[in-house]
């Protein structure tokens, strides 16, 4: 599986140890961050691991701001993503379990860098259940459409 990974300035060091984390796991990484603590602005960032994604460029993105929530407000905003911000593995299993999430957002200011690797592995290890929730995630996807044009 092919993982994209984005990150503004304030998540260089965390996305380095997530990357080579998923990379010890098996995974190939692309990286589509900042490299740099310089200032720079997250929406950037957060629309290219989702394009990669949309686009099928990458399998499953992986984006790291402050919080995790402006990231993951720039990824959503690209058709045909389901971003979903998490703190703790739980959300991240259901978001995959239930929502069919493929891109996870989270804080470098909000979690360590063990909890990061965590949820990333439950993240990209966890499959869609379908099922009833299936209906529930083409009703999304015609929200999205009908917005989307």
């Amino acid at each position: 599986m092919k993982i994209g990974i984005a990150n503004d300035h304030s998540a260089v060091a965390m996305k380095n140890e997530v990357k080579e984390y998923l990379e010890s796991l098996g995974y190939e990484v692309v990286n589509f961050g900042t490299d740099t603590d310089d200032s720079v602005d997250y929406p950037v960032y957060g629309e290219k691991v989702a394009e990669a994604v949309a686009n099928g460029e990458v399998d499953r993105g992986v984006a790291i701001c402050g919080t995790g929530v402006g990231i993951g407000l720039a990824c959503n905003k690209v058709k045909g993503i389901r971003a979903c911000t998490c703190s703790e593995p739980y959300s991240a299993e259901y978001s995959r379990r239930h929502n069919n999430a493929n891109v996870v957002t989270f804080g470098a200011r909000v979690i360590g860098p063990e909890t990061a690797k965590q949820i990333v592995k439950v993240f990209m290890e966890t499959p869609f259940e379908g099922g009833r929730h299936e209906r529930r995630v083409n009703q999304l996807i015609e929200i999205e459409n009908k917005y989307f044009k």
